[in-house]
């Protein structure tokens, strides 16, 4: 219970001096427009994106005919007589 206590106490003593730094400040000093903010004239021109010439590698697709063996598998029929 009193290690709950000590940690309280410290968190006050850690946030006393944070919360009156934020006020200082916050209330220290005093902000006033004095005029109108204005965007630059910008001119924008029309552009072109870079050409390139690409040469892909040559691959060579080809098929062969080639003879695969396939289990062969019996199958019966159920018989008639299951419910």
């Amino acid at each position: 219970m009193t290690n709950v206590l000590h940690q309280l106490c410290w968190r006050r003593l850690l946030l006393l001096p944070a919360a009156l730094l934020l006020t200082v400040s916050v209330s220290g000093c005093r902000v006033e427009q004095t005029s109108e903010g204005e965007l630059p004239d910008v001119d924008i021109e029309a552009g072109e994106a870079p050409t390139y010439d690409v040469e892909g590698p040559e691959v060579d697709v080809s098929t062969e005919e080639r003879t695969i063996k396939v289990p062969t598998l019996d199958i019966e029929p159920p018989s008639e007589d299951v419910e």
